[in-house]
């Protein structure tokens, strides 16, 4: 027989080698059709109504279809907004465990299951047919040859130095790129790159979502597309943009090659909403499966969604089934795809109950229990924008937090506020008061300065205010709330002093990353002066303005990326930098994690924490391990050179320079214990202390 039951054991396309078992998820669907097409994807072939029905799964098996094959679903049942349900079997809809997308949306009305302009919106009932514009899920052998077992580098999180790209971004412009791989998977792994990333010293690169993603209608049509990726419609599927042949093999392939040298793949990932967007969205997978299963409605009007998102609606992990996708998509990534890592993007939304963010979620149990996940490195950005939204620090000992107080910290430090020294020595130091509970460590706090969203280093102290016209929405989109500094001119000059002054200020918010304890998280481009004109949300700018600018390299007052190299290697150099434990104060027996110092080299009193519009900060760590030495540390953010005495301890005699954010050369000759010497004005300063 041709078609048979099949299984509900495994949803999506599962191709055994004979044939291919489908099943698909529903738990208030009537009936479910699966449509068979032709290779390019613009003719329906057969529509076959799957034969059962198990545990709200609905499946069949068909010994004739074979990897290659393109497919969807149209599912029937009640189209009754008001309740929740907007079934339409007139809409074909992309299968959620799709592994592998062919062609692109193409934009119509049909798309909507509702009749845009209809006075009654979206309680009217579309029946026009969209399959002709719409992707199509192809059915894919998921081993192709590569094996389950590849080596990972497996970088311990203390050791760990993050790099975040956009995989078209990064490559687009860059010149010793072969021109065939720019923009695409196969541009991150290209030999360019990966001794770019070495020089660097960065060990793990956190890719912007590649997961299939959607344009949104009005981007489209002023010309602009969903740049950054965050508009997710397969949580299986590798985006056909960066690859448009075979985007699964080359993605594994790019994962390969990266993990050859050394380096980590990080994915950041998008569950907490989809790109259908609010009721008013289109009708593309989820909610023409099974809407009231998939998102968080209103509690007393099911018509609309809760949406704790920004994005229209949120995707319900409280719903086991949907939890079950989730967990099975991250599973997919690391098993077939073999990343080592996972950033979520609006974590706060995927641990959420019918009362709001709970520590004890199911989606963190799962998280918790599943082997294949145990080993992962896991990076919540723990905030959404509901009630209680904001989380950092509340997320489980096995996770690790974007740390926006880090970020906000050091901007306003060297863009020039005063009065700022405690609350920089915590960010420097692993920010304990966050994270130091339920045995969490160091490395739960992600340090970054700059991400995708935002300034980029360069635009941080080259503007004041955000330059987004080029988005269309006449510069009301990003935040207003940069603490940048312009240092007197926004925007390009050529001025010498200024262009200086730019030069030695990102110097300093990339030294503070390389010597904070937690894990450092750099932007792509940062390290050759990159620019987005002023431009602090650039999502949509799939152009020069959004894409890494290299003309920076090998250009004097740009290129930073020796002075990068040199930072990682003192981070590695110094095992008390990326240390496991918190750190402490002078203990009863006269040893210490940290000593901080004034300048005269005395230990600081509370009287000191308290000097008015303090700027200066300067600390010793001690050796975290027998062979290693002491580092001295020293932060000025004031516009006066400020006279201070190296450290007066009996165990050091002599420090060495290691640094100095003002000068590209150091101080070669040794400096003799409690010696004066002077700190340059908004400089970072660091000493190495040696044994008697």
């Amino acid at each position: 027989m041709r078609l048979t039951a099949g299984t509900s054991s495994r949803l999506g396309a599962t191709w055994d080698g004979r044939g291919t078992n489908f099943a698909l998820f529903s738990a208030n669907a009537h009936k479910v059709e699966l449509c068979l097409f032709d290779a390019q994807g613009r003719r329906e072939l057969e529509r076959i109504e799957l034969p059962e029905r198990t545990e709200e799964v609905w499946h069949g098996y068909l010994n004739d279809v074979s990897p290659g094959q393109l497919y969807g679903y149209r599912v029937h049942g009640p189209y009754d907004p008001e309740r929740g349900h907007r079934f339409n079997a007139h809409k074909l809809l992309l299968d959620p465990y799709a592994k592998r997308l062919f062609g692109r949306l193409v934009w119509s009305d049909a798309h909507f299951a509702y009749r845009p302009g209809s006075p009654r919106e979206d309680l009217s009932f579309d029946r026009r047919d969209n399959a002709r514009g719409m992707p199509k899920a192809v059915v894919v052998d998921e081993t192709g040859g590569f094996s389950r077992y590849e080596s990972r580098p497996g970088i311990p999180w203390e050791d760990t130095i993050i790099y975040e790209a956009h995989v078209k971004g990064l490559t687009q412009l860059h010149q010793d790129v072969p021109p065939g791989l720019r923009g695409t998977f196969g541009g991150l792994a290209s030999p360019t790159m990966i001794d770019h990333f070495k020089r660097l010293g960065v060990t793990a690169i956190e890719l912007l979502p590649v997961q299939a993603l959607i344009d949104d209608r009005i981007l489209v049509e002023n010309k602009l597309v969903n740049y950054w990726g965050y508009n997710t419609i397969s949580f299986f599927a590798p985006e056909p943009r960066y690859a448009p042949d075979n985007p699964l093999d080359a993605f594994r392939t790019t994962v390969a090659r990266l993990h050859d040298a050394g380096i980590e793949v990080i994915l950041d990932v998008v569950y907490n909403h989809t790109a259908e967007g609010n009721h008013l969205g289109p009708t593309l997978s989820f909610r023409g499966i099974d809407n009231a299963s998939y998102y968080w409605l209103m509690p007393d009007n099911p018509r609309y969604y809760d949406d704790f998102t920004g994005c229209g609606s949120s995707v319900n992990l409280s719903h086991p089934r949907v939890l079950q996708m989730v967990m099975d998509s991250l599973r997919y990534w690391v098993e077939v795809c073999h990343v080592d890592g996972f950033r979520f993007d609006l974590a706060t939304t995927l641990a959420r109950g019918p009362n709001g963010f709970e520590r004890n979620s199911g989606f963190f149990t799962a998280i918790r229990q599943d082997p294949v996940l145990a080993s992962v490195k896991l990076i919540a950005e723990p905030w959404d924008l509901g009630m209680g939204g904001y989380q950092v620090g509340a997320f489980p000992s096995q996770w690790s937090e974007w740390n926006d107080r880090y970020r906000s910290a050091m901007r306003r430090y060297w863009s020039g506020e005063g009065s700022l020294i405690g609350e920089v020595s915590r960010r420097m130091t692993g920010s304990s008061d966050i994270f130091n509970h339920d045995g969490r460590m160091p490395r739960a706090s992600i340090n970054h300065v700059t991400v995708h969203d935002g300034f980029t280093l360069a635009d941080l102290f080259s503007y004041n205010e955000k330059h987004n016209l080029a988005n269309g929405e006449d510069n009301r989109d990003g935040s207003n709330d940069n603490h940048s500094n312009n240092c007197g001119h926004e925007g390009p000059t050529d001025d010498p002093e200024i262009v200086a002054l730019r030069r030695q200020l990102r110097k300093n918010q990339l030294a503070c990353l390389f010597l904070a304890q937690g894990v450092p998280l750099m932007l792509a481009g940062d390290e050759v002066g990159n620019s987005q004109n002023g431009n602090n949300n650039a999502y949509c700018q799939d152009n020069e303005i959004g894409w890494v600018k290299w003309d920076g390299l090998n250009r004097e007052g740009d290129d930073l990326v020796d002075f990068i190299g040199l930072m990682t290697d003192v981070r590695s150099r110094f095992p008390q930098l990326r240390t496991r434990r918190w750190l402490d104060g002078r203990r009863a027996d006269g040893s210490y994690g940290v000593l901080w110092l004034t300048p005269s080299a005395a230990e600081m009193t509370e009287q000191d924490w308290a000097f008015p519009d303090g700027r200066f900060l300067a600390y010793v760590l001690s050796p975290s391990e027998p062979s290693a030495d002491a580092i001295f540390i020293v932060l000025n953010s004031g516009v006066e050179t400020i006279p201070f005495h190296l450290p007066r301890l009996p165990e050091y005699q002599i420090w060495h320079q290691l640094f100095d954010t003002s000068r590209d050369t150091v101080q070669v000759a040794p400096l003799p214990s409690g010696s004066q010497t002077s700190a340059p004005p908004r400089s970072v300063m660091a000493f190495s202390g040696a044994g008697v």
